[in-house]
């Protein structure tokens, strides 16, 4: 959900509305499953697995590795909302997760079974699919995960008109908290894309089986449901269309009657276009890629409380529901003594561990010839208030004063404080307002106080990444999720930079001055040091937490040096 690949998660987002769409019609009139569901005891969703569509086409292009398969299966949801709270009390702790249900306004808990849920993606292996040949000889079978929070969509006219629940699963190493969930009525489609693992099928018709893995159907009481869908493989070439035609791009779209989810298919993903992934034009991606953004909000969902009356922050439970006020930015610089009173709500910046940890020989404007230590690093915020600010620019001016904004719990603006500057950032990957002494990075000794290297102080800040959402005042429904909404352009008088509670920014390791140059720098024991916040030039709750580190050691030779990176309790994500 950052950077580099924001055009690509726009592109995904656009195809998740157009796969939402297709549950209403091809749903509501699918015919009974190979099971009838089981009697679902009030306040427990009633769960079932079907196709959309009885047939699909995916488009494989001339010299792709592959195609990316959405087969219109949907997870339908009724009777009450599927929701799931996923959490770990630290990375020392395994990941524990709970089944919300709600009957009315008792809330009850039930807690799946322990080593179940191994991160913050979705339900491992939740979906099973094989896929035969023409001659009925099976040449794919895989398991893929769920993440309820994927493209969704109505099942009934009376179903709620939008969903409150988060639109995406995280797929950050260091992901505290998240809540997955379809609403009643609703259903969540199945796909899940790795974009580095195609499905490597040559033109042809295949016979698609898939179901749901019996774990599942036990633990959630969902019928033995086996949808089959027809596969037709088209071969796309470069001059032309279906069969020997057109396009460019990697070949990953596939459709039904619709077309398909920060890792593909959890990320609402969709395919719309997706051209330029096959000639990136030799630009590197990370494991994680470049994190696609998630999706631009939909409205917050279900004000109306009679259709939702589990809506709202209570003990132990925040539905994000009190969102930040203030989206736009400011017509005017703030006028008045500049002050916050004391019991204002603030933001809490906290720093993650760095990850994605590489040695690179340079990237996007490094000197070529040297070895830069890359990585990727983010900093969230754990509320209970948004971090709201606005830079303000003078006519002919290179920097913008920036001044942050406070809110009491109504929403009401109560209070500003200046908040240094704004710069212009013109490089490639860029090219737009970073907001100044957001976060630093250092390289440290091994002794952790000398300072080795220090690098960027600048940023954009947008909500890249769901980190925490079960915190207080959490919003699931960030505004800026991605750059187009978030940074202003070169001729822009005034910019607003948000980072809603819940929520992080991650700069990916192959970003423009997201590295430290390590040409000549000796073999041995280092630390990266992320601080959130680091001249206090922004009001926090606790400035504290605002400071991490990551252990790696360096080794081998100029131009072949090496890095091993230990993990962080049970995180192993170097």
């Amino acid at each position: 959900m950052t950077r580099s690949q924001h055009h690509k998660g726009l592109k995904r987002a656009a195809f998740a509305a157009g796969a939402a769409l297709t549950v209403v019609a091809a749903v509501t009139g699918s015919a009974p499953g190979a099971g009838a569901a089981p009697a679902s005891p009030a306040g427990t969703p009633k769960l079932k697995l079907v196709a959309a569509s009885k047939a699909v086409t995916a488009d494989r292009y001339e010299g792709s590795a592959g195609v990316y398969l959405d087969l219109g299966t949907y997870v339908t949801v009724d009777n009450a909302p599927l929701e799931l709270k996923v959490t770990r009390k630290s990375y020392k702790d395994p990941i524990v997760a709970q089944q919300i249900l709600r009957n009315g306004t008792k809330v009850t808990t039930k807690t799946l079974p322990a080593g179940l849920v191994k991160d913050f993606s979705g339900l491992p292996d939740f979906l099973e699919v094989s896929i035969k040949n023409a001659a009925g000889a099976e040449v794919q079978k895989s398991k893929s995960n769920f993440c309820p929070n994927n493209a969704s969509g109505r099942l009934r006219p009376d179903a709620p008109a939008t969903s409150h629940y988060p639109q995406s699963c995280s797929t950050n190493p260091f992901t505290l908290g998240s809540v997955w969930g379809v609403e009643k009525g609703w259903a969540a489609n199945t796909s899940a894309f790795d974009y580095d693992r195609p499905v490597d099928l040559a033109a042809g018709e295949y016979t698609v089986k898939v179901a749901v893995a019996k774990k599942y159907r036990d633990l959630f009481g969902i019928p033995d449901d086996r949808p089959t869908i027809a596969l037709t493989v088209r071969e796309i070439s470069d001059g032309g269309e279906g069969g020997g035609g057109g396009g460019g791009g990697a070949g990953l779209t596939a459709h039904s009657a619709t077309g398909g989810g920060h890792g593909a298919s959890h990320d609402m993903a969709g395919m719309e276009g997706m051209e330029g992934m096959a000639g990136m034009g030799g630009h590197h991606y990370g494991p994680r890629g470049a994190d696609a953004p998630t999706p631009a909000a939909l409205s917050h969902a279900l004000e109306a409380r009679g259709l939702a009356h589990h809506l709202g922050d209570g003990a132990g439970h925040t539905d994000g529901s009190r969102i930040a006020p203030a989206l736009k930015a400011a017509t005017k610089r703030p006028t008045g003594r500049a002050g916050v009173p004391a019991d204002v709500p603030k933001p809490d910046l906290r720093s993650l561990p760095a990850w994605d940890i590489a040695v690179t020989d340079g990237e996007d404007g490094d000197v070529a010839g040297k070895d830069y230590l890359a990585f990727s690093a983010n900093v969230w915020n754990a509320g209970p208030a948004p971090l709201v600010v606005d830079g303000f620019r003078k006519p002919g001016a290179d920097l913008m004063d920036s001044y942050q904004y406070f809110y009491d719990a109504k929403g009401k603006q109560v209070g500003y404080a200046p908040a240094g500057t704004m710069e212009w950032d013109p490089r490639i990957g860029h090219e737009h307002w970073h907001f100044t002494d957001f976060a630093s990075y250092r390289l440290l000794a091994a002794d952790q106080k000398e300072i080795v290297k220090s690098g960027k102080e600048a940023f954009c800040l947008a909500n890249t990444d769901a980190i925490d959402y079960t915190v207080k005042n959490a919003n699931w429904h960030p505004y800026n999720t991605d750059l187009s909404t978030a940074c202003g352009q070169q001729n822009s008088i005034s910019v607003r930079e948000v980072l809603d509670v819940g929520s992080g920014d991650t700069y990916t390791q192959y970003r423009p001055g997201q590295s430290f140059d390590i040409t000549g720098l000796a073999n041995g024991t280092y630390y990266i040091q992320v601080i959130a916040n680091p001249a206090n030039r922004l009001q926090e709750t606790d400035t504290k937490n605002n400071v991490s580190l990551r252990k790696v050691v360096l080794g081998g030779t100029e131009g072949a040096r090496t890095v091993s990176v230990p993990p962080v309790g049970l995180i192993n994500a170097p």
